[in-house]
């Protein structure tokens, strides 16, 4: 029997003379796409119209061994060959009848379901496919075998999805970052629009005047913007292969953070060697593809090499992108953490900085490290501005964590 299709997907394409959503030829016609033209699918419904194609662009994915084979429904009516017209026209059909974030899945679906790289790796092709975080990073993974002209068309679409994610996440991240710092330190001449109000009015309460109703201000208190970087910033990330979204969101925040003159940011990537890409930080396309993807992992070397960046341990925020699996060694990588959280450090390791939520992780590592005060959670793009904000201000993280929700491992 023909496996069902994926029932995530909206069937409700554009057609003459709809029947009403959720009457019963509608609900047998949805049936009759999920479950494919195979004679056990029960339906006896014919299709007709773009129902046809619809039909087609699943058959090709989902009843099919592939897109050059000859099997699933319809007799391989659907399978797409293996020409690039073929996909192509395929990239098309999914584009016109499903929505973007169902296009996405199906994208997604045909490169791991039946490693359809030539979707990648043809220029061509490239531009028919609706551009998302993990297309990025299946790019990034790529970037080594791609011949120069696809990888420029790469460097295009990663663009596109980079711009659309700074539009989205950077002005969050900046004023989460800049109101902390700025409320983290205080000066008594402030300029006027860095008066703090509030305690302003509370200082000066002897000096209030009856007759006319008001304080007079003899002492101003405000947030002060020193021209020195007041936190030093450390993203360490993994580039392991289960890291790959991970690290695009890391790309795309330590960009922005270095555009901020009042931290310092700095950004090191690993697997079991270590590159520091803080060179690239004024353009996190070039600094994505300066990544690597796959591989193994040292942890214990890349931490060494932040503990030779730290300059102000006291004012120093390092954190750990990494799902915590060491390939290197374990004892000295949990010594060295160790030291740099006595030395002031203030460290978080981040189990994954992405939508999908927690993935497997080494959880002995973890319970090791929030031992040492260094809590192990996932953290979602949209929440990571406060979670920077949060280590500004020296909040307890692992309470931060547990307040939003996320998977947390806690110690003293």
């Amino acid at each position: 029997m023909t496996q069902p299709r994926n029932e995530q997907f909206d069937f409700r394409a554009e057609r003459p003379a709809e029947p009403p959503v959720g009457g019963p030829a509608e609900r047998l016609r949805r049936w009759r796409l999920v479950l494919g033209g195979a004679e056990a699918d029960g339906t006896g419904c014919a299709l007709g119209g773009n129902d046809t194609r619809i039909d087609e662009a699943l058959a090709a994915l989902y009843d099919s061994k592939g897109f050059g084979g000859g099997g699933g429904a319809g007799g391989g009516r659907g399978s797409l060959g293996a020409s690039a017209p073929k996909v192509a026209r395929w990239l098309g059909d999914i584009r016109s009848f499903f929505p973007s974030a169902v296009v996405r899945v199906m994208q997604q679906d045909a490169l791991e379901r039946l490693n359809l790289r030539q979707m990648l790796l043809e220029p061509e092709l490239l531009q028919a496919i609706e551009p998302d975080v993990h297309l990025v990073a299946d790019l990034l993974a790529l970037g080594s075998v791609m011949p120069g002209k696809t990888k420029e068309t790469a460097r295009l679409v990663v663009r596109r999805v980079v711009e659309e994610l700074e539009r989205k996440l950077a002005n969050p991240l900046r004023q989460a970052v800049m109101g902390s710092l700025n409320r983290a330190e205080r000066n008594r001449r402030p300029r006027h629009n860095e008066i703090d109000w509030s305690r302003t009015i509370r200082a000066n309460l002897r000096h209030y005047q009856r007759d006319y109703r008001t304080i007079i201000p003899e002492t101003r208190i405000g947030y002060g913007r020193k021209r020195s970087a007041l936190r030093d910033i450390i993203l360490c990330v993994d580039q392991s292969g289960s890291m790959a979204t991970s690290v695009v969101y890391a790309g795309i925040f330590g960009a922005v953070l270095a555009s901020l003159p009042a931290v310092k940011t700095q950004v090191v990537v690993f697997d079991t060697a270590v590159v520091d890409l803080t060179a690239e930080l004024n353009d996190p396309v070039e600094l994505l593809f300066g990544t690597q993807l796959g591989g193994g992992t040292d942890i214990n070397r890349a931490l060494g090499y932040c503990q030779g960046l730290v300059r102000q341990p006291h004012e120093t925020i390092l954190v750990l992108i990494s799902d915590l699996y060491e390939g290197g060694n374990q004892a000295e990588m949990l010594k060295r953490a160790a030291t740099l959280v006595g030395a002031g450090v203030q460290m978080v390791a981040l189990l994954a900085l992405s939508d999908e939520g927690a993935p497997g992780y080494d959880h002995q590592v973890a319970a090791a490290f929030a031992g040492m005060g260094i809590p192990s959670f996932a953290c979602t793009p949209d929440l990571f501005p406060a979670l920077m904000a949060a280590a500004i201000n020296r909040d307890d993280l692992s309470q931060w964590a547990a307040t939003h929700d996320l998977v947390t491992t806690r110690g003293r």
